[in-house]
């Protein structure tokens, strides 16, 4: 994904939409590995969202995330 990532035309809409947002976190590192978005419900409710990186700066939707959390049951002890 190194050549083929650097050469995709949604990172570099990200890459301009985080530089003139004025980003400014950690830019040390591998750099290459994309991350995720879990929300993991208790007991058996399971993964109730699951948001992939499918290119680099590619952002969950909050609103999905909040949702997903409004729909964990709370675990009986």
């Amino acid at each position: 994904m190194v050549m083929s990532g650097f050469f995709r035309v949604g990172v570099w809409q990200n890459f301009f939409r985080a530089w003139k947002g004025g980003y400014s976190g950690n830019l040390e590192g591998e750099g290459f590995t994309l991350g995720g978005v879990y929300v993991i419900g208790a007991g058996r409710q399971g993964v109730l969202l699951e948001h992939r990186e499918k290119e680099f700066g590619d952002k969950v939707s909050l609103p999905s995330v909040l949702e997903a959390a409004e729909k964990i049951k709370p675990q009986a002890s």
